[in-house]
């Protein structure tokens, strides 16, 4: 079995990025954060805090900062934290600087745009040379950082592989689960992007808890049905990466995704509320490729339907609503 990495790169300052170094230096890893803004290398290094992307959060000098990739690429093993849609772009900067073999762990949830390819398929496109590796599950960037209790899932390969690089970041707060079900893993972040922008807008329409709860059930089972369509199996679609994502994200206003529904549900475009942003909404941008995948399938998705059509076409959203509560009664099975 590989040893346990004492140093770890991670690729992308942003705020997961920013909570995930944490993580690995609570644990005693040596950390060497890269990010694209000068400003956030520099405050990194003098104030030991992003105050760009997770204000507040006071960092350990363990870890240091840096705008040149390829130290961040020189480290045993890298947590690779690009929005999902920039992971190519970013992914192939690695490109050349790393050691064959490489564990290189995608902690972005999402489907590639005009390609259709999950994370792990892009990467291993660009950087053939790595060993893929997925983090996924319910996990909050603040959460994560305060040292609050987390639980994820972290695919491999096999489990084996993956063992060495949960240990180098497990810690009293933050518990990785083994897997090596890398499509189910992802299969999860990706799609719950989208079903919580619809969780989001039954909240800002002030339509009720009872409503919500009966779409975060719906919106699982279109997950499952596209995740086994997939390959995923059963034991990863009911556990953290799958079920327990989509809980956390339907059922706060810190997703992302789910504020964005809110603020539609509110009466706002989504260009006004993302023009207001530093962070990603993945949902916005994983939307019309889980649909036209589960269209090319037959895999039967209402949900997000309605959510990729209120998102490309301004569908009207009480009429969607309607068309969804109105649909031909059926065995919930």
């Amino acid at each position: 079995m590989a040893d346990r990495p004492g140093r770890i790169g991670v690729v992308g300052g942003g705020a997961w990025g920013t909570a995930l170094a944490t993580v690995a230096a609570r644990a005693g890893a040596q950390v060497t954060l890269w990010a694209r803004e000068p400003e956030v290398v520099d405050a990194v290094n003098r104030d030991h805090e992003n105050a760009m992307f997770l204000p507040g959060i006071a960092l350990d000098p363990a870890i240091s900062a840096t705008g040149d990739i390829a130290e961040a690429a020189s480290c045993p093993a890298i947590l690779l934290v690009s929005p999902a849609q920039a992971l190519r772009t970013v992914a192939a900067g690695l490109s050349g600087a790393l050691e064959p073999g490489t564990p290189v762990v995608i902690c972005a949830k999402g489907i590639e745009q005009g390609t259709s390819m999950l994370m792990s398929e892009v990467l291993a496109e660009v950087l053939p040379e790595a060993e893929p590796m997925v983090l996924s599950g319910p996990s909050f960037a603040d959460d994560v950082a305060r040292g609050l209790p987390t639980a994820v899932t972290l695919a491999a390969g096999s489990v084996e592989r993956a063992r060495p690089v949960a240990e180098a970041l497990a810690g009293q707060t933050f518990r990785p689960y083994l897997s090596d079900d890398l499509v189910g893993t992802q299969i999860g972040g990706a799609v719950k992007n989208v079903l919580a922008i619809a969780c989001g807008i039954v909240d800002g329409r002030r339509l009720g808890t009872s409503a919500r709860a009966a779409l975060t059930t719906r919106a699982f089972a279109e997950l499952s049905r596209f995740g086994r369509a997939l390959g995923a199996r059963t034991e990863t679609l009911t556990g953290l990466a799958v079920l327990g994502d989509l809980i956390l994200t339907c059922s706060s206003p810190q997703s992302r995704n789910m504020s964005l529904g809110m603020a539609l549900g509110e009466g706002r475009t989504a260009e006004e509320v993302l023009a207001g942003r530093r962070s990603v909404s993945e949902g916005v941008y994983t939307a019309a490729v889980v649909v036209e995948m589960a269209r090319e399938r037959g895999i039967e998705m209402p949900i997000a339907e309605a959510v990729h059509q209120i998102l490309s076409a301004n569908r009207d959203i009480g009429e969607a609503i309607e068309t969804l509560i109105q649909r031909p009664l059926r065995s919930e099975g």
